[in-house]
C-alpha cells in the first residue's frame, strides 16, 4: 500500500481506534463475480500527466502498468494519483496543494471498489501528503463511508501513515500571502462579497501566472477498468483555493466527486464543487449510463442540470450562463468514456491510457465561450 506501515486490523483494533468492524483479519477486498470478460483495460483521468514516478510513468500510466500486471483495480489508481499528491510541484491535491484562507492545506478524498460495493472517504484531512490511500484505508480497515478533521488524521496516525505539521510549500505558502494581502478580511463571511472578491482575486493571479488555473479548483479524478470488467475510482483534492477553513466540497462525496456502479459505470468531477454537490452529478450521470446513454451524452444531461439548477446571479455571466468551470469524467463497463465540461479551450484536455499508451483527449464543452464571458 506504498507510503504507510502494513497494519492487521486486531493491531489497529487494539491500539484503541474505533469503528472497526471486527478484529479478525481479512484480505482487503472480497472477489464479486467479474461482469465482463472481454473489456479492453483502460485508464481515464482529469490530465494528471506531468507528475512521474522514479521509473518515469505518470498517473494514468502507473495505474495501467498496475492494472495489466493483475493487480486490483483500485490499488492501481490510488497509486497512480498518489504519484500527483507525492509531488510538491504539482499544486492542487497533496503536498504542496492550495491551502485554505488561514493558510492551512486541507485535503478530500474517497474512493469506490466497483466489485465489492465498498467506498471509503476523508474530509479535511491536515498533515498527509497521501489522501486517497487514506480513504481507502477508510474502505479496507472500517465500517464506514467517510472520517473528516482530526478523526481523519488521527484514524490516518494509527493506520502508520506520516503526519507532517505542514503540507505547504514555499511556493503554496507565497501565493496564499499574495491572495491575503489582495483580499479584505471582512468579507469573510458574506458570501457574495467574498465569492465575488476572492474568485476575482484568485482569476488576476491565475492571470498573472501566480495560480495556475488547473489548480483553482484542484482535484485528480482517476477510473479504471480491467479486462474482467471490474471498475474502480478515486478522486483527491485540496479542494477550491483560498476557501473557508472546514469546507468540505464534492470530491470526498459519494454521488459528488466520484460515484460507480461496476456493472454499469464511473463518473468523477473536478471544477466547482458546490454546483455538483448540489445535483448530485456524478450519480446522475451513472444513472444516465445505465439508461443506455453514451458516456459523452450521459456527462452532457448532468451538466445540462447544474446549468438549469444555477439561478443566483452571482454565479451567472453577462450572458446569464454559469460563471464557473466544472468538468466530469466518464467511463463506462464496456470500456467506453469521455470528458465533458461546462466550457473548454483547445488546451482542456483528459488523459487516458491503454494498450497504446498515453493519450491526452479533448473535453467536450456544453457551451460556447467561456465562464467569464
Amino acid at each position: 500500500m506504498g507510503n504507510r506501515t502494513k497494519i492487521n486490523r486486531r493491531d489497529f483494533v487494539l491500539a484503541g481506534a474505533a469503528g472497526l468492524a471486527a478484529a479478525a483479519p481479512r484480505p482487503a477486498y472480497g472477489r464479486a463475480p467479474a461482469v465482463q470478460t472481454s473489456v479492453r483495460p483502460l485508464v481515464i483521468a482529469s490530465g494528471a500527466s506531468n507528475s512521474r514516478n522514479a521509473d518515469g510513468l505518470n498517473c494514468v500510466e502507473r495505474a495501467f502498468s498496475m492494472i495489466t500486471s493483475g493487480e486490483d483495480v483500485l490499488d492501481a489508481v490510488v497509486e497512480g494519483v498518489t504519484i500527483v499528491e507525492e509531488d510538491p510541484d504539482t499544486g492542487g491535491v497533496g503536498f504542496g496543494g492550495t491551502p485554505n484562507a488561514d493558510g492551512i492545506v486541507q485535503l478530500d478524498a474517497c474512493c469506490m471498489h466497483g466489485p465489492t460495493k465498498r467506498a471509503g472517504g476523508v474530509g479535511g484531512l491536515e498533515g498527509v501528503k497521501q489522501a486517497a490511500k487514506v480513504a481507502q484505508a477508510v474502505l479496507e480497515h472500517t465500517d464506514h463511508h467517510l472520517l473528516v478533521g482530526d478523526g481523519a488524521q488521527s484514524f490516518a496516525r494509527n493506520m502508520g501513515f506520516e503526519v507532517h505539521d505542514d503540507l505547504n510549500t514555499e511556493r503554496s505558502r507565497e501565493r496564499w500571502l499574495e491572495w491575503k494581502r489582495r483580499t479584505d478580511p471582512g468579507h469573510y463571511l458574506d458570501p457574495a462579497k467574498r465569492a465575488e472578491l476572492g474568485y476575482r482575486v484568485g482569476l488576476q493571479m491565475a492571470m498573472e501566472g501566480l495560480v495556475d488555473m488547473d489548480h483553482f479548483f484542484g482535484t485528480i479524478n482517476c477510473d479504471g477498468i480491467n479486462a474482467r470488467g471490474e471498475i474502480c475510482g478515486v478522486t483527491t483534492t485540496s479542494g477550491l483555493a483560498f476557501k473557508i477553513p472546514g469546507r468540505v466540497g464534492d470530491s470526498p462525496i459519494l454521488g459528488a466527486g466520484l460515484y460507480l456502479d461496476g456493472e454499469v459505470g464511473a463518473a468523477g468531477s473536478t471544477g466547482r464543487g458546490e454546483a455538483n454537490l448540489y445535483n448530485l452529478t456524478s450519480y446522475l450521470i451513472v444513472e444516465n449510463l445505465r439508461r443506455g446513454l453514451s458516456p459523452k451524452d450521459a456527462g452532457m444531461e448532468g451538466l445540462k442540470r447544474i446549468q438549469a439548477n444555477t439561478v443566483e446571479q452571482r454565479l451567472l455571466n453577462s450572458r446569464g450562463l454559469p460563471a464557473f468551470g466544472i468538468n466530469f469524467y466518464v467511463l463506462n463497463a464496456k470500456g467506453e468514456h469521455a470528458g465533458v465540461g461546462m466550457y473548454a479551450t483547445e488546451r482542456s484536455r483528459y488523459a487516458s491510457c491503454t494498450e497504446n499508451g498515453f493519450e491526452a483527449v479533448p473535453i467536450e464543452p456544453l457551451l460556447s465561450g467561456s465562464a467569464s464571458d
